[in-house]
């Protein structure tokens, strides 16, 4: 399955929305490809060392992406595509290879209306796709007491993508990860909350690829 953390505009947690998802992935016993797709290349520096086990490519413009996802795609369980942020070829290249498009969004009345234009390599991807890649927000940076409102509802509502339940608090050990290159359960116990929610809206989005109980070998009496 091709994942692409898309949103044009920078900011909003790609980066590390892609990193813990591709780590996440791993620690579920996927094949997990990273393909780092954006020109600072943060997303790859990072999980070399916070997750080694996960391949990382890095991919820098549209034809490579068309070209070389599918193929990755094959090796692999899961690929997780750190977009760009901005509207490029490169975005639209993604989207017209994922099966699934997470956009991480801040939490504010002007940013989900800003999604509206930010959405549109989405929508142009759908449109030739027929209704492809399926695609969800996700609230990030949000505050501690935060309430997510009507009008935020009905804004999101009204550009037809799903709203995931879970959300990302702003919180600084985020922003202490990449540099201690590492994900937030590896973090000890003041990172708790942060790796208590970050797998939340893991198994919320993709709860078939979570660790299931093995089942019970043939020939084996039940408990």
């Amino acid at each position: 399955m091709i994942i692409v953390v898309a949103n044009s505009k920078g900011g909003v947690g790609k980066s590390t929305l892609a990193v813990h998802l591709a780590a996440w992935l791993h620690s579920q016993g996927h094949r997990v490809t990273l393909a780092d797709c954006d020109t600072q290349h943060s997303s790859s520096e990072w999980i070399k060392e916070a997750a080694p086990e996960v391949q990382v490519v890095r991919l820098d413009d549209a034809k490579e992406i068309l070209d070389q996802l599918p193929l990755l795609d094959q090796e692999t369980d899961f690929v997780i595509a750190d977009g760009p942020g901005s509207q490029t070829e490169t975005s639209l290249a993604l989207l017209l290879r994922a099966e699934l498009a997470i956009v991480p969004c801040k939490a504010s009345m002007l940013e989900v209306r800003a999604l509206a234009k930010a959405t549109d390599v989405l929508r142009q991807a759908q449109d030739i796709r027929k209704g492809l890649p399926s695609a969800v927000i996700v609230l990030s940076m949000i505050g501690k007491n935060y309430r997510l409102t009507q009008d935020m509802k009905d804004a999101a509502a009204a550009l037809k993508l799903p709203l995931a339940k879970s959300a990302m608090t702003l919180r600084q050990i985020y922003a202490d990860a990449p540099g201690q290159a590492k994900v937030v359960w590896q973090m000890g116990s003041r990172a708790k909350e942060a790796a208590d929610e970050v797998q939340q809206i893991f198994h919320e989005i993709l709860p078939k690829a979570a660790i299931r109980k093995p089942a019970k070998r043939p020939g084996t009496n039940a408990a």
